[in-house]
């Protein structure tokens, strides 16, 4: 628990999505705020221009939902950087350890859209990741 939670504040400290633009609306989107069936909520995290948006994923089913599509604000490469489910925190270790690729298929009200796999009782965080050769 204790590693979990330095972890937690760690990320609070290093990413400015979740510091940046905390008092506002334009901070904070709710991309899946109604998926009771699933037990799942996904909202973003928006900062100032040039630095990352962020994506919280969480699940609150004892149940691993494979190929969970979502849509996303942004195109490009998102990437997982935190896991509630870690191995370092006694979890399962599922998750998506590579970066994942948005697609063009509307979801959700978005013109993009992932598809990963959510951990069971688990909360994930998503940075988006512009790479050479990628469109935002």
């Amino acid at each position: 628990m204790l590693r979990l939670v330095a972890d937690l504040n760690r990320l609070y400290v290093n990413e400015p999505a979740l510091q940046i633009r905390d008092d506002g609306d334009n901070g904070f989107e709710w991309l899946v705020p109604d998926d009771g069936h699933n037990s799942v909520v996904v909202f973003a995290r928006h900062a100032d221009s040039g630095h990352a948006t962020l994506i919280c994923v969480s699940n609150f089913q004892a149940c691993v939902h494979q190929t969970y599509r979502f849509g996303v604000p942004a195109g490009g490469r998102w990437r997982e950087i935190f896991n509630s489910d870690s191995v370092f925190y006694a979890g399962s270790n599922v998750g998506n350890g590579r970066s994942l690729r948005a697609l063009p298929e509307p979801s959700h009200g978005q013109a993009q859209s992932l598809t990963l796999t959510v951990p069971p009782m688990a909360t994930l965080f998503l940075r988006h990741e512009v790479w050479h050769g990628d469109t935002p």
